[in-house]
């Protein structure tokens, strides 16, 4: 078959309108041809798009299986909120919001994008400490209520300038809470960090102390997995309640309460020191 020259296809469809017959062209026009051979490019993702795609591979799939992707996810929310904190993003929120609503809301947006069960939440506390302040900005990363990760890092805001000084990684599992214990002698910074995560019959309580001496954080104390745990903090102790496991079962099958073990510390700048251990009984504790 003889191919048609340009100006031979244009005389043809010209010559069709004039006769009233319709013409399909099977060639392809310069401006479809040219978008074929440069096609466009999608645009950068954003930080909340990121982490969800990152998330998104971990549904069905437990936290001992998750391989790389929840450090990953915690890699880019932390990247992300330092470049916004130095940066200057501080400055540029509303003015009536304080440092720690206004951090929190940014770890937010980040989180914005996740799709049930998935599911990111900010624990922020901002405090005075050594002439500036402190910012605590930590968040637990879920996809399901067993399947948890937390990390945390610490910013210091000082003569005008906000830096990353720390990080920090809480137990996988529970969520997360913050306690600031009052200035020491010691001049460090310390403060509580524990959470429930979630057994056969009973929570489980994770607790542990860390302490920032201006250049490092280091962990001071830890327990992990106290039955039914609950904490009590006060400027200079912390007491723990507790069951075990065995007892209450025993104590159920019998159709009776068990006893709570109660153990009170002294916090000092090393960690803490017990003071005192005693049972008391379980309907008397709240």
């Amino acid at each position: 078959m003889l191919k048609q020259q340009p100006e031979n296809l244009l005389f043809t469809a010209a010559l069709a309108l004039a006769l009233g017959s319709v013409v399909v062209c099977l060639c392809p026009s310069r401006a479809f041809a040219a978008a074929r051979k440069s096609p466009s490019k999608s645009a950068p993702q954003d930080v909340p798009d990121q982490v969800n795609n990152l998330m998104r591979q971990l549904y069905g799939v437990q936290l001992i299986d998750a391989g790389k992707v929840p450090a990953q996810a915690q890699d880019l929310v932390l990247s992300a909120l330092t470049a916004w904190m130095t940066g200057g993003g501080l400055e540029k929120e509303p003015g009536n919001y304080s440092v720690d609503v206004r951090v929190r809301m940014q770890l937010e947006q980040y989180f914005s994008k996740l799709h049930y069960p998935m599911f990111g939440t900010p624990v922020v506390f901002a405090k005075p400490w050594s002439g500036g302040e402190l910012i605590g900005a930590g968040f637990t990363l879920g996809w399901s209520d067993f399947d948890r990760v937390n990390t945390f890092a610490l910013y210091e805001i000082k003569d005008g300038t906000t830096r990353q000084v720390a990080t920090g990684n809480f137990f996988p599992g529970p969520d997360m809470h913050y306690t600031v214990l009052p200035p020491s002698a010691s001049a460090a910074f310390q403060f509580f960090v524990y959470g429930d995560r979630l057994g056969k019959s009973q929570p489980r309580l994770d607790v542990a102390l860390f302490s920032f001496d201006g250049q490092k954080l280091d962990k001071l104390w830890q327990q992990q997995d106290l039955y039914d745990g609950k904490i009590t903090v006060t400027s200079e102790t912390v007491t723990l309640r507790y069951l075990i496991e065995s007892e209450y079962v025993q104590a159920v099958q019998q159709g009776q309460w068990p006893d709570w073990h109660e153990d009170v510390y002294r916090v000092t700048p090393k960690g803490v020191a017990l003071e005192t251990e005693r049972l008391a009984p379980y309907k008397s504790v709240s």
